[in-house]
């Protein structure tokens, strides 16, 4: 099966003014983007329903959360309805530092994802390891058992509907990258795991991308791997070489 490419560019809180934005928007609207690659990016909340508005139809918008209830008394959230309503078709779930920062369980992500595919929406769910679980040798177990808690929740048809994110936490944001062949090798080992607990379509079908300090000059050498399906950038999200990034495989 041919896995159409993946580019996600989270902007995280950032950026801080809304002329900042209105700035990334334009460069966006303007650049010349490999049509071959499906791209999304993900705002603060704030922003959502202007970008809906104002970026050009083939970059689709996602929201950074949710929550897993469509309605209710939940100050502070946004419902996985709300996001659908307003036209929101991905959202990201399970990032690094919602589970770290914000003690988010791998059960919790399960029950958001589900949620959001229930309300029509499409979940770019994140998994990886920390530094010293890598250094304990535990990368495989980790991402298994991260996965282990969605695998339980979801239906085969919903992973149609999934796109996982393998997200080293020791190289967001840090400059350090794994090697291609590190994400490789994981990357693998997810399509392999997908194979056994859920099945070898949904394993074949499903995108399977890199986040973790992806820039203009590695994007491409990654991209070549063959279970490196896209990637979902962070910081070089809000610079010029995203476009770079986007036209990887071009």
């Amino acid at each position: 099966m041919t896995r159409q490419f993946f580019v996600g560019g989270n902007f995280k809180m950032n950026p801080a003014t809304l002329e900042q934005k209105k700035g990334l928007v334009s460069l966006l609207n303007e650049a010349k983007l490999d049509p071959s690659t499906e791209v999304v990016i993900a705002p603060p909340f704030l922003y959502l329903i202007p970008l809906v508005e104002s970026i050009r139809k083939d970059i689709k918008v996602a929201a950074q959360n949710c929550y897993l209830k469509n309605v209710g008394a939940f100050t502070g959230e946004v419902s996985p309805a709300m996001l659908h309503d307003a036209q929101v078709p991905y959202v990201i779930l399970g990032h690094s530092e919602r589970r770290t920062l914000f003690h988010e369980t791998s059960e919790l992500v399960a029950l958001k994802t589900q949620a959001a595919i229930d309300a029509g929406l499409s979940v770019i769910l994140c998994v990886g390891e920390t530094l010293q679980e890598r250094e304990s040798n535990r990368t495989v177990e980790v991402v298994n058992e991260q996965l282990d808690a969605v695998i339980a929740v979801l239906k085969e048809s919903d992973w149609s509907k999934v796109v996982i994110a393998y997200e080293p936490v020791w190289a967001i944001g840090t400059g350090k990258v794994a090697t291609s062949a590190q994400a490789q090798e994981i990357h693998a080992e997810i399509r392999k795991y997908l194979t056994q607990k859920v099945s070898p379509t949904v394993a074949d079908g499903t995108r399977i991308i890199y986040g973790g300090s992806v820039n203009a000059g590695n994007c491409k050498e990654l991209a070549t791997q063959p279970d490196i399906d896209g990637f979902l950038v962070g910081g070089a999200s809000l610079k010029p070489e995203f476009v770079d990034i986007v036209n990887a495989k071009a």
